[in-house]
């Protein structure tokens, strides 16, 4: 009987992008280093825009070309983690966003990551929630237009400033961030208790 199992290598365009996202971070701290002027602050928007969209791009192509790896499944989601996490603290000291609210965050994300840990070890799978998904989505929109932060003019619309509309997301991303993170631990209670009344 042939061995039909084909191993796939780390280097696939998939892991590459998700590469080209931690290696991203530091650029996008230099841009935060400092009081940045408002040409720095698009870049850093821009190089965060295309970040989340490789973090879509290199999911679907790992799907598509059937291109998963163990490495690439722990490198993905580490790498949006560091990239939020890398800009949320470099907002802080520049007055861009609340520290508390950014500490809540961390604190629920390390939380949530330690418990997925914990169910990984019991062999208990905890899927991602439409909760956690829409706290990441207001979540990547408010950091994206609190790195533009500078008001700007649109057509029809005027003047609009940034840095208010990604206040007001980084907290309903706040309140979805508690919710969430609450539905995962009842998750992991009614799984375990469920997979030990029937072991």
């Amino acid at each position: 009987m042939n061995d039909t199992t084909t191993t796939v290598s780390f280097w696939n365009i998939p892991n590459i992008l998700t590469l080209l996202r931690i290696v991203a971070i530091p650029f996008v701290a230099m841009m935060l280093w400092e009081e940045p002027t408002p040409s720095e602050c698009i870049i850093a928007c821009i190089l965060f825009a295309v970040a989340m969209i490789t973090d879509v791009l290199d999911g679907y192509l790992a799907r598509k070309w059937n291109q998963f790896t163990p490495m690439g499944a722990y490198l993905d989601p580490l790498a949006d983690k560091l990239m939020v996490t890398t800009i949320l603290i470099m907002l802080i000291p520049l007055g861009w966003a609340p520290a508390w609210v950014v500490a809540i965050l961390l604190c629920r994300e390390i939380t949530i990551t330690g418990l997925r840990g914990i169910a990984s070890q019991e062999n208990l799978t905890i899927v991602a929630s439409p909760l956690g998904k829409t706290k990441t989505a207001f979540q990547s929109v408010a950091i994206g237009m609190l790195l533009w932060h500078h008001p700007l003019s649109l057509p029809l619309i005027g003047l609009v400033d940034p840095h208010v509309s990604g206040i007001i997301m980084l907290y309903i991303s706040l309140f979805f961030a508690l919710f969430s993170g609450t539905e995962y631990f009842v998750l992991y209670y009614k799984t375990s208790q469920k997979n030990a009344k029937a072991s």
